[in-house]
């Protein structure tokens, strides 16, 4: 029988790096309030229930504006703490909508805990596409998209301004990781559905990568918020 390395110590230094990071495993957590991901995805009611809880937070009243950023800190939690176990380990943990749960909290993104850790049984780069892209992201995207109406063009844009944030928190937080991490997000970055959506750059061959999407996440139209770094509606760079 094979060990996996995918071990909730592992997971608690994942945990470390910062809180889009953060998943708990083991036993259920104190509070309770968890449901399976897959209920978030396939019940348009508790969708639709948890968008009303984020657009008060927010203080809009335009649903799309909340569902997209839902939408993109929920791909952001994903895409970080599968990268970061690919960068730590070399491995990519099982997030299947039916082994991980979710829970909206106080404040923040939300809580994700991994009862039961395994691995994706396949190299880094189709497990990170497999477990993330297609299991997650796919279902997750058709799930805003058919509540809210946000544009798939706009969906496709957070899941990779997910990655790209991902990544530049990880390079910061584990320089020296073992195994390199911008390789691994060039490859998922030419994949759908984030193939076509922006256009990224590096100083350097490790260093991390700078990132402008094609198009706009809404957060903007928040009471008091701005644009983000990587939007499309910012001026572009003069280059000489």
């Amino acid at each position: 029988m094979v060990t996996s390395v995918i071990t909730p110590a592992v997971l608690a230094r994942v945990s470390g790096i910062g809180p889009y990071f953060a998943v708990t495993t083991g036993a259920r957590p104190v509070g309770g309030g968890f449901r399976p991901l897959a209920e978030l995805y396939g019940d348009s009611d508790v969708l639709a229930e948890c968008l009303r809880v984020v657009s008060g937070r927010l203080g809009t009243d335009q649903p799309r504006v909340a569902a997209s950023t839902l939408h993109l800190g929920t791909a952001s939690r994903l895409w970080s703490i599968a990268l970061a176990c690919a960068a730590l380990t070399g491995r990519v943990p099982d997030l299947g909508t039916d082994r991980l749960w979710w829970r909206l909290p106080a404040s923040g993104p939300l809580d994700l805990w991994l009862p039961d850790p395994r691995e994706v049984d396949e190299e880094p780069l189709p497990a990170l596409h497999h477990t993330v892209a297609v299991q997650n992201l796919a279902p997750w995207a058709e799930a805003v998209r058919r509540v809210s109406g946000v544009s798939p063009h706009t969906l496709g844009g957070n899941a990779a301004s997910a990655l790209i944030g991902a990544h530049r928190v990880l390079l910061a937080r584990e320089p020296h990781a073992p195994y390199a991490a911008v390789p691994l997000v060039r490859g998922l970055l030419d994949r759908p559905p984030l193939a076509g959506t922006g256009t990224c750059r590096t100083a350097t061959p490790d260093g991390p990568l700078a990132f402008r999407r094609r198009n706009c996440c809404l957060y903007y139209r928040v009471p008091g918020a701005g644009t983000c770094g990587d939007c499309v509606l910012n001026p572009k760079e003069k280059t000489s």
